[in-house]
């Protein structure tokens, strides 16, 4: 019978602890770790499912786990042990050879195929209007552009090389996308078995065959081993140099960086509101104790707020976090791999765990301090020394976070960023309140940064904490909007979309003058002769490179060409260009050949070795998709050999008829239309965008709350100073004017420091996490305090009445 008031007195402290939660001050704690677990749940489910599209879209690239290409036929060895590890394999043969119909001829690149082909990704072909997605022996299927090129349709005869063959249907969609246009030459589709027919193969053609496979990692990696690589052979999976995997890459980035960022801030909000409720709880403490209350009973009434707390936010972050992830996933829908892979119940643990191990520091040293309270209080406050041991409870979110984001350099430059912010914005500030206080101002400014100046400590503090909130909020919406502005880069609207290569030089000026006499916007001509580069001052160029063996120009024949002048759209680093006997470079393959201003190099091109030295080392946007060179020779080098040019412009719908016109008058041109893979990347590029947009929403609320509580939580602590000076006889109208003065000052010192910081962390953010060129943001110098002016605005307004209500009980 002695247990049987035990239900009742917990149902007690139930409700007691509903009705402290209520009108108490933890409901913020309870909004912090919603967002907390809300955040953390979308973030790390929309995280995996990212991993996936990386995998999906790299590997699909390839139509394989990996790629073995060469120049010539595969070797027999490889073969024998992929089939002896049983490993899945297709094969592709690319070569260049002439096709001709009743009516035309045309160069065209032909792709020898299985019908295996492709392993990964999907070939997608159309036989009058019936979707296929196999070859067979005999067939032939053309790319849209050649059905007008060859003005042929379905069924027609059409040659290529010394084989006669029926055209089967049309090429709607190849595997992959490329970002490079020279791949995007109008295709043929053949069966492999009808590859020795066509006769185009002989000594000296400019052919490609590529090995696809689909195993493990092991296996791949032990027939890597196996095979040693001439110059002309290579190894390409998905990690290779990819500018869709870079943007997929650089969004999970920027994933985890919204994650930290969003936690942080909730999690310093949820620290100052437990000590904003331990700060006006002493005194209730004090008197539970003084009417004989337990240490233990105390301790039950304070866990079951938090166990309240921490069901509410789990529940509610949760619903939360599954919408969030949902409308995250809205703009990457066309992205994301179908069936969407299952994120099961792992995002839930992290989030319910992530926000536990925030909560035992964040709660648990307040209330640690508050337990300790002595019954003395409820008459007169006293200081309750701190126990130092509980702030070892700090060390329990920190050793996972350690754990977790060992390898993550983005993150931490932000942690740290803030540990030395914090302190720094904190002392500038105190020095800024300082400064202005020495000027002649109004009474109700000096009233203010007297106030403001009263505890050094507590205003350190303040400052430091709005400005941080501030600085997090601009670091994470500039480093989105850099990302975007480095991403639209990727295909810029204007950009070229049609390239036209192999022109004779008889035709050059009357290829030229039409493209002129359309209005049609046209980059130079330039003379294109392939080659390969040989040696670095007397040295062959791999064993001079500065590990750069994998680049292009080493592993393959490069297009070269001439010109008496850098190209426009080229920035030159290094050097001057000369007019004799020189070469420019382009930087990163200097940098990877380990090339420098003055070097002697030689080349090979069609089987002659010729020399230059370095005149300039030249800067290449290469996803303008404007012709650019790895090396640009000066005229005299290679006047000697002969060339074809090559020629960029922009066309619209309109210009069709023109590109076909072309195509007929100039049938050995090749004319690579890009339009079809310029709106891929471009839609890519808007998906990718709104995604990285709502994550930057998600962080300004986060801030948005922080910076509220902050204000909310100082504002708060004035209303004891407000009725001091009432009661020293200031008027109701100067106590305002001074609160709008302080805050005021505290927006623009804070906003200004913030700017500051920020642009310091997004500065090394860009340069060190995203290799990005760093870059002032000026409309970020008046829009900062104006936020934080607005923020401060919605919570002085919110508390003005209640802050005033007691004044106006008081005293009139």
């Amino acid at each position: 019978m002695e247990h049987s008031p035990q239900p009742k007195l917990n149902r007690y402290l139930y409700k007691w602890s509903i009705r402290e939660i209520r009108h108490g001050q933890l409901w913020p704690v309870s909004v912090a770790l919603t967002l907390i677990i809300a955040s953390i749940f979308a973030l790390t489910a929309l995280t995996e499912r990212m991993e996936q599209v990386i995998v999906k879209q790299g590997k699909e690239a390839l139509t394989a786990d990996s790629v073995y290409s060469s120049s010539n036929p595969i070797p027999p060895q490889l073969l024998a042990q992929v089939e002896q590890q049983k490993i899945e394999s297709s094969s592709l043969v690319r070569f260049a050879t002439m096709a001709f119909s009743d009516s035309s001829m045309k160069l065209i690149t032909v792709k020898a195929v299985p019908s295996n082909y492709p392993l990964q990704g999907e070939l997608k072909l159309s036989q009058l209007g019936r979707p296929e997605n196999k070859l067979s022996p005999s067939q032939l299927w053309l790319d849209e552009r050649l059905f007008s090129q060859l003005n042929v349709v379905e069924g027609d005869v059409v040659t290529v090389g010394d084989a006669d063959f029926v055209v089967s249907g049309r090429i709607v969609e190849e595997p992959g996308l490329s970002f490079n246009p020279f791949q995007q030459m109008p295709s043929a589709y053949i069966h492999q078995s009808d590859l020795e027919k066509t006769g185009a193969i002989q000594l000296g053609s400019r052919v490609r065959y590529n090995l696809y496979l689909n195993g493990k990692s092991q296996q791949i990696e032990a027939l890597k081993t196996g095979i040693e690589l001439t110059p002309s052979d290579s190894w390409r999976d998905q990690n290779s140099a990819s500018r869709t995997n870079e943007m997929f890459q650089r969004t999970q980035q920027y994933l985890s960086l919204t994650v930290a960022i969003v936690v942080i801030m909730a999690a310093t909000t949820l620290v100052l509101t437990c000590q904003h409720y331990v700060a006006t709880r002493q005194k209730t403490i004090a008197m539970l104790k003084s009417l004989g209350a337990r240490k233990n009973w105390l301790v039950r009434w304070l866990s079951i707020q938090v166990a309240i707390l921490l069901l509410w936010a789990s529940v509610i972050g949760s619903l939360l976090g599954v919408g969030l992830e949902f409308l995250l996933r809205i703009p990457l829908v066309d992205l994301l791999p179908t069936p969407l892979p299952e994120y099961g119940f792992m995002p839930l643990l992290v989030a319910i765990s992530t926000s536990v191990l925030i909560t035992i520091p964040a709660l648990g040293i307040p209330f640690i301090h508050l337990l300790r309270i002595n019954a003395v209080n409820v008459m007169q406050p006293q200081v309750t020394p701190a126990n130092r041991w509980s702030y070892a409870l700090i060390a329990v979110p920190v050793v996972p976070m350690l754990l977790v984001y060992s390898d993550n350099l983005l993150v931490w430059m932000v942690i740290g960023g803030m540990i030395a912010l914090f302190v720094v914005l904190g002392l500038v500030s105190i020095l800024a309140t300082h400064s202005l206080a020495k000027l002649p101002l109004n009474t109700e400014f000096k009233l203010a940064l007297s106030r403001i100046n009263r505890s050094l400590l507590a205003t350190g503090v303040q400052f430091g904490a709005l400005a941080l909130s501030l600085m997090l909020l601009a670091v994470m919406w500039l480093v989105r909007t850099d990302l975007l502005s480095d991403w639209q880069r990727t295909l810029p609207e204007d950009a070229p979309n049609a390239f036209a290569l192999n022109i004779a030089p008889y035709e050059k000026e009357a290829y030229l003058a039409a493209l002129d006499e359309s209005g049609i916007e046209r980059s130079f001509a330039y003379p294109i002769i392939r080659g390969r580069i040989s040696t670095i001052n007397g040295e062959d160029a791999k064993v001079y490179s500065n590990g750069g063996n994998d680049n292009d120009s080493l592993r393959r024949e490069i297009n070269f060409t001439f010109s008496d002048q850098a190209p426009t759209h080229n920035q030159i680093l290094q050097g001057e260009w000369q007019q004799k006997g020189s070469v420019s470079v382009e930087q990163q393959v200097a940098s990877d050949l380990g090339i420098e201003l003055g070097d002697r190099l030689s080349f090979v091109i069609n089987s002659q070795q010729v020399f230059a030295t370095v005149d300039s080392i030249r800067e290449v946007e290469w996803r303008d998709m404007k012709p650019n060179f790895y090396f640009i020779f000066s005229p005299d080098v290679l006047a000697q050999i002969p060339a074809t040019y090559l020629v960029s412009f922009r066309v619209d719908e309109q210009d069709d008829p023109l590109l076909n016109a072309l195509s007929r008058q100039h049938p050995t041109v090749s004319l690579m239309d890009i339009r079809v893979m310029g709106a891929k990347i471009q839609e890519l590029v808007k998906q990718i965008v709104w995604a990285v947009t709502l994550l930057a929403g998600l962080s300004v609320i986060a801030g948005a709350i922080l910076i509220f509580t902050l204000l909310r939580l100082s504002l708060g602590q004035r209303q004891s100073e407000i009725q001091l000076y009432r009661t020293l006889g200031a008027s109701k109208k100067r106590v305002i004017r001074t609160i709008w003065a302080e805050y005021g000052v505290m927006a623009l010192v804070a906003g200004l420091i913030a700017i500051i910081g920020a642009e310091l962390v997004v500065a090394a953010i860009m340069s060190i996490g995203f290799d990005l060129e760093p870059r002032l943001h000026y409309p970020l110098w008046i829009l900062l305090p104006l936020l934080a002016f607005c923020t401060l605005g919605l919570v002085v307004n919110s508390l003005m009445k209640r802050l005033l209500v007691p004044i106006n009980k008081d005293f009139n």
